[in-house]
């Protein structure tokens, strides 16, 4: 049996929200509502949180979590819990962001069960299938096309697969506020939910290698994954989730929660 190990990086300095980790969610940090869902999975052995900030440390020690200090010279997440993972004994690391509180237990054994079940696999992720052409057409929403094996083939901030025919009214407003297109064509496009398993060796060594063009373009770490020839596996799953990245998202996430408890 493989033993796997989960990570949430979290940093107090977003740029867009300082200290959201701390933010409070129905009177909970938003990193105490995350650690909690993932503790629930079945399929890891430890969770911790890797964080470069002593309050975020002393929070999550408080509520009974377990963290662990890190540089804070990281550009990424990916490498603040590739420095975490280097000293615990795993064959597989979760890295899931310390601003989804919406994250399912489910969710983290998905990407543990694809590493385990296909060795052909060195990154496991998930994606969910949309027709909101808002979604498809946001460059705050990665696409992901597969092949035919599950295998990633490439994401994009920019709408993949494109449907010449029916985006050829790319321009109007109404197709661009969702009134024209009906989602209903032969495409499909998946929306990549941003959690990752890795084998252990190939978060480390991603860890070591420099941004390639693609990823700088995108600014999209996985690129550089694919770009080296890594091969990531994609599930499509059923459950849908947001981080929080702004004020107003922790307020969506307030009403959300008032609304479905």
């Amino acid at each position: 049996m493989q033993r796997a190990v989960a990570i949430i990086p979290a940093r107090y300095n977003s740029t867009r929200f300082p200290g959201k980790p701390l933010a409070l969610l129905r009177k909970k940090p938003v990193i105490q509502h995350v650690f909690e869902k993932v503790k629930n999975a079945c399929l890891v052995d430890t969770v911790l949180v890797a964080t470069d900030d002593e309050r975020i440390y002393n929070t999550v020690t408080d509520f009974g979590g377990k963290a662990v200090m890190t540089s804070e010279g990281h550009r990424t997440g990916t490498d603040r819990v590739a420095e975490a993972a280097k000293g615990i004994e795993c064959d597989i690391v979760v890295n899931i962001q310390g601003d989804e509180p919406f994250i399912k237990p489910e969710m983290i054994d998905d990407v543990v069960n694809m590493l385990t079940s296909d060795n052909r696999a060195s990154i496991g992720t998930l994606a969910k299938k949309t027709g909101d052409i808002k979604e498809i057409l946001s460059p705050d929403v990665v696409k992901v096309v597969m092949d035919n094996q599950g295998f990633a083939m490439y994401f994009s901030r920019a709408p993949i697969p494109w449907d010449r025919d029916e985006f050829s009214k790319f321009q109007d407003p109404a197709f661009k506020a969702g009134k024209g297109y009906p989602g209903t064509g032969s495409i499909e496009v998946y929306k990549h939910i941003g959690i990752y398993g890795y084998r252990k060796d190939t978060l480390l060594s991603l860890s070591s290698m420099q941004e390639n063009a693609l990823e700088k373009l995108e600014k999209l770490e996985q690129l550089r994954a694919l770009a080296s020839g890594i091969k990531i596996k994609v599930k499509e799953t059923d459950y849908d989730t947001f981080g929080i990245d702004t004020v107003e998202d922790l307020k969506n996430a307030e009403d959300f929660l008032n609304r479905n408890g």
